[in-house]
């Protein structure tokens, strides 16, 4: 039997075989592909309910008095005193339109990979490999991150291992393949002031235990299996790419407090693309909802599958509360479902008592 008629073939070709092959063109810088695009047009987007302006009931004072307190014990150092003492002066309400966009996307790239072989099959010539966007995949649970690596189907194939040449062992780093070091002892010498080195017996050799003396140690790269399985590695990359628009109003609490709290949910939609939010009752959202989805899809629909969008526009209630303590004029804002509280300009007293 002719051994070059053996199909597949065992060792992989010097060359790289997959340079004319779609989206393997130059493979090896692991760059970004971009999607194809779709057989059938998408569908459009359809819009969603515009919600009417809705508002969250006024704070109570004693809500948030002990909201306050809360916020007060949670500080180790922070007097009770305000909390406790401080006279509210007025409560003021500014619910404010948080407006979230998020763009779930799907990104492939690919790169020339190894390992040492473990009796996997060589695959490679047995049928064309099918191109990177072509690989069937999994799809995790929408707009949560997730990566998978996949070993591209009838692309795989054996080679000696260029590290070891095939032998499996290398040259010990420790001992340079000696299989031995100088003694520490006698740094190498065989010799101390009364004579022999105990410690080598006059030899000035420590046995290498790295390689046990042999000289030789196990090849990392083959894991001394001698060959190396090369392939097309796949890489995709599942990401929620979010963007958040707070409207400003005149509370005067930062806007970054807000981007983690809950809110009252007045609109959700989730389509492949969602539409801006025209007529909503702020023309500030509306505003932002038209930028937003411009942007993502500059950003995004080059590089990457959008397969989802979701927008949400939530209501967050803000309360501005004044306070009086010691003849000056505080305040502390709650916001958020959770009553969370921000002090910033609260009359911290330490009470740690330094003996």
């Amino acid at each position: 039997m002719n051994s070059a008629a053996v199909y597949p073939p065992l060792y992989a070709p010097a060359a790289n075989p997959f340079s004319n092959i779609p989206g393997y063109e130059g493979i090896g810088g692991g760059g970004f592909l971009p999607p194809p695009i779709p057989l059938q047009p998408v569908a459009p987007p359809q819009p969603g309910p515009t919600p009417e302006e809705l508002n969250i009931p006024a704070l109570s004072e004693d809500a948030a008095r002990e909201a306050f307190k809360d916020y007060v014990q949670s500080h180790c150092c922070y007097s009770s005193g305000p909390a406790n003492e401080g006279v509210i002066t007025s409560i003021e309400s500014h619910n404010t339109y948080r407006l979230r966009l998020e763009t779930f996307t799907e990104c492939r790239s690919t790169e020339m990979a190894e390992k040492p072989y473990e009796g996997e099959t060589a695959d490679f010539y047995a049928q064309p490999a099918p191109r990177p966007w072509d690989v069937e995949v999994k799809t995790p649970n929408l707009f949560t991150k997730h990566t998978e690596e996949i070993r591209v189907p009838y692309t795989s194939s054996i080679k000696e291992c260029n590290v070891c040449h095939g032998v499996g062992t290398v040259s010990c780093k420790d001992c340079e393949g000696k299989g031995y070091k100088p003694c520490k002892y006698c740094n190498g010498s065989g010799q101390k002031e009364d004579g022999n080195c105990s410690d080598c017996n006059g030899t000035g050799k420590d046995r290498c235990s790295k390689c046990n003396a042999q000289g030789k140690t196990k090849c990392e790269t083959c894991n001394g299996r001698k060959q190396l399985l090369t392939f097309i590695k796949l890489k995709v990359e599942w990401t929620n790419n979010e963007d958040n628009h707070v409207v400003e109003q005149s509370s005067g609490l930062k806007a970054d407090k807000l981007q983690s709290v809950k809110g009252k949910e007045l609109f959700k939609i989730s389509q492949i693309m969602v539409y801006p939010l025209y007529g909503f009752p702020n023309p500030a959202i509306t505003e932002a909802s038209d930028r937003l989805i411009k942007e993502h899809q500059s950003k995004y629909a080059q590089t990457s599958r959008i397969l989802q969008q979701r927008q949400t526009v939530d209501l967050i209630p803000i309360t501005k509360v004044n306070y009086k303590w010691k003849n000056n004029i505080h305040v502390f804002y709650v916001y958020g479902n959770e009553n969370k509280v921000n002090a910033e300009d609260y009359p911290a007293t330490c009470c740690c008592v330094i003996l």
